[in-house]
């Protein structure tokens, strides 16, 4: 009799359990603006930019991120100056340094920047970053980053590039 109540007593528990949760989510998607600093790469002048970003979380500090970006630079080799279409999609990994409410963070980032004007100009770019997301709410954060990225193309010298930018992302 006494085996019975203890079986059903363990199934009434595992039945009756509820998942745990964590504090904060652990995806996250937002938009961001910036401003990228092309210091003459390929003859783009600096510019403001719109992105599309996103993490996910792994484990032990550590998130996969992406940032795409999509910015209307000036070709200052064209004559005359005029804008042109760049989108520069980003991957990374970045690393937590404290997972509360405040998150400061570093990591690199692989990027891939293509420029359309008269000729198409691609680059690959590698780079570290640091920023900090400050939490709102349980699921809502605004973010500060930074990143200094190297582009290496075919037939071009090695570039650089500084870019800043503010994000609000949303936490599920």
């Amino acid at each position: 009799m006494r085996t019975y109540l203890c079986a059903f007593g363990l199934l009434a528990a595992l039945l009756g359990a509820a998942p745990a949760h964590a504090q904060f989510s652990n995806r996250s998607l937002g938009l961001s603006l910036g401003y990228m600093d092309f210091k003459e790469t390929a003859g783009l002048a600096g510019t403001p930019f719109i992105g599309l970003e996103g993490s996910l979380y792994i484990e032990n500090g550590f998130e996969v991120v992406s940032l795409s970006k999509l910015m209307f630079p000036k070709d200052t080799y064209a004559s005359p100056e005029k804008r042109v279409v760049g989108l520069a999609p980003s991957l990374g990994i970045r690393y937590l340094l404290l997972e509360e409410s405040i998150r400061p963070y570093i990591g690199t980032d692989v990027s891939y920047l293509i420029v359309f004007k008269d000729s198409i100009s691609n680059f690959v770019g590698i780079g570290p970053n640091a920023g900090v997301d400050f939490f709102l709410s349980d699921s809502v954060s605004l973010g500060v980053r930074a990143q200094y990225n190297f582009y290496i193309a075919l037939n071009e010298d090695t570039q650089t590039s500084l870019t800043g930018s503010v994000g609000l992302a949303t936490y599920f």
